[in-house]
């Protein structure tokens, strides 16, 4: 008897000194251009940078989950939902990429942020830089992860069409297709599951307008002209699952620069969470670096 009370305690303390460890996130909500209702949630302490991390097309803030404890030692973090995303609210007629980046200045204007840092992954990569051109003098340096490949890319209007047809007529089934190639043959099969099946429960009219509205700036221009007049660092940090255009980049992008992650397919912070979260803190020391130079 005595040694299971033993166990019981000793299990007990380790929780506690778990627990004792960890640090306290806060729930909030703010109102975006558009009234939208935007959920973020902040962590760790106060900090002159704020990292805050935005998640890809039909994703959420849970994507982040690997980084949100092991940055907020050391910075305050924001994790939010876009509109149509997660717990956000999905009332807008457009899911443009512009009205996304809204979503991050309202947390900003709200959270009362004069600098951070932005972390995009896939289609928040063009999101995170419409929000510094929104925020010039606040946003200090963009991390794009898994994106920004070719930003000067055309797509004609008829590929486009295409590709946006079997999203319309069986979203779940799409998606799921669409997802399951941007994995390596060696990913963990429940990683694979979750994203396939998470990604395909999203609300597929929120979803299908903000693909249509990603994929039109490679039609008309657009996703390279959103960088025109940012002097900014611009990082990305890439796996090999498709080529990135450095050189062509470079033409659109002024302070460009390329790291490659091994080994992953299109989600490396929850591929390879390790790896990735080494590549990040050298991003982000850049930024940091380059910013206090100046």
């Amino acid at each position: 008897m005595k040694k299971h009370i033993l166990v019981a305690l000793i299990s007990f303390l380790l929780l506690s000194g778990c627990a004792s460890t960890s640090l306290p996130i806060r729930q909030d909500v703010a109102l975006s251009s558009d009234l939208e209702r935007i959920a973020y949630h902040v962590t760790g302490q106060q900090t002159k940078t704020t990292l805050i991390f935005v998640h890809g097309w039909s994703c959420d803030s849970r994507y982040w989950q690997k980084q949100i404890p092991v940055f907020a030692k050391d910075y305050q973090v924001i994790a939010l939902d876009l509109a149509g995303h997660g717990h956000s609210s999905l009332d807008r007629s457009e899911f443009s990429m512009q009205a996304f980046a809204n979503d991050i200045k309202a947390i900003m204007d709200q959270e009362g942020i004069e600098r951070a840092i932005l972390i995009g992954h896939s289609m928040a990569g063009v999101i995170i830089a419409e929000a510094a051109k929104l925020m010039p003098t606040k946003i200090v340096g963009i991390i794009g992860v898994d994106t920004l490949q070719n930003v000067g890319e055309s797509i004609p209007q008829s590929v486009l069409d295409q590709m946006l047809q079997p999203f319309m007529t069986h979203f779940k089934d799409a998606t799921k297709d669409f997802v399951s190639p941007m994995f390596p043959e060696n990913t963990d099969q429940q990683l694979l599951h979750w994203v396939k099946e998470d990604m395909s429960s999203a609300p597929k009219t929120a979803a299908v307008n903000a693909f249509r509205n990603y994929l039109q700036m490679h039609v008309n221009g657009e996703a390279a002209l959103v960088f025109k007049d940012l002097t900014l660092p611009v990082i990305s940090i890439n796996s090999r699952l498709w080529p990135t255009a450095q050189a062509e980049n470079s033409k659109y992008i002024k302070n460009y620069q390329l790291f490659y992650i091994e080994e992953t397919g299109h989600f490396p912070m929850l591929e390879k969470p390790a790896k990735f979260n080494q590549l990040l803190k050298k991003a982000i020391s850049l930024i940091e670096k380059y910013t206090n130079e100046k």
